[in-house]
């Protein structure tokens, strides 16, 4: 055989066998894709049960001494339901593609026409903080709520127990705070029109199979009534999930025969939770899974 056929062989061959190893060791994005998803899985921290646990309405609370400004706030809940800006708010925070927007605060000033709003910024997708400024659904309504009024912005954060007595005693105008209607609490502010439907959820750790075979509320509870006072679930102090492990009549929740310990916010609970010193949390759904995203990116 003469010499350039030998040559030729010898590169055709290695050509091959080369061409064969990056077959056998290629991935398919398909197979990327999968692996992927096996990875977060694998390195999720927490999870939600998301069955409902309760039904809910969100309103804002309005000083009950300033009869037109509910009756404003009203119209513009109104406004906004019908021209599709509520929903469009609340589609920022619940898709990937939204671009929630930023909302700054101005220094309170009695000389000034303000609209001086309570809120809880530890309740995301609903308000929370953003350096110095806030973002979420409630703060942009009450964004778009104070140029409906011609009056300048003043959001003032603090704790989730104290946005009703806040308002009460005329430290602010209305409370925004992703507050669930209440009879209790109507003895502190007037409420105005609904605006958004909530419930409460569990969050557990990714490997607690508690509640995996549990397809209804029924079963969920039944999970729930069976745990004993060693087990503790935490809370955000104030809220609907402290009244529902608690219980409370007015609430016509009958408690649960669990501990309950309660965090100035759901963030807090929820890493006492991954920490281990808790067994569940109980909080409204959407800053369950706010937060339980968070905490497993």
């Amino acid at each position: 055989m003469k010499l350039t056929k030998i040559i030729a062989l010898i590169l055709a061959l290695t050509f091959a066998l080369t061409a064969f190893a990056a077959c056998a060791g290629k991935t398919t994005t398909e197979d990327q894709s999968s692996e992927s998803q096996a990875d977060v899985a694998a390195a999720a921290k927490v999870k939600t049960v998301d069955i409902s646990l309760t039904d809910e309405l969100y309103a804002f609370g309005v000083n009950k001494d300033q009869p037109e400004l509910l009756e404003k706030t009203n119209e513009y809940i109104a406004q906004i339901k019908a021209d599709g800006t509520l929903e469009a708010i609340v589609a920022k925070y619940f898709s990937e593609n939204g671009s929630p927007a930023v909302v700054k605060s101005a220094e309170e000033d009695s000389s000034k026409d303000q609209l001086v709003v309570a809120t809880n910024a530890a309740f995301p997708p609903f308000e929370s903080t953003e350096g110095a400024d806030y973002t979420g659904i409630d703060m942009e309504i009450m964004d778009g709520l104070a140029k409906f009024l011609g009056k300048e912005l003043v959001i003032k954060n603090v704790a989730f127990e104290a946005v009703f007595s806040t308002v009460d005693a005329g430290y602010a105008d209305i409370t925004a705070s992703g507050i669930t209607v209440n009879e209790s609490r109507k003895e502190f502010v007037n409420f105005t029109d609904t605006y958004y439907t909530a419930s409460q959820i569990i969050i557990a750790k990714a490997d607690d199979a508690a509640f995996d075979a549990c397809a209804t509320l029924e079963e969920v509870e039944a999970v729930l009534n069976g745990l004993g006072t060693d087990v503790t679930i935490g809370v955000q102090k104030g809220t609907t999930g402290q009244y529902y492990v608690e219980g409370d009549a007015d609430w016509e929740f009958p408690g649960l025969p669990c501990s309950c310990k309660a965090y100035d916010s759901g963030a807090l609970a929820v890493n006492d939770l991954v920490n281990g010193n808790i067994k569940y949390v109980i909080i409204d759904e959407a800053p369950a899974k706010s937060i339980a995203a968070s905490v497993n990116e």
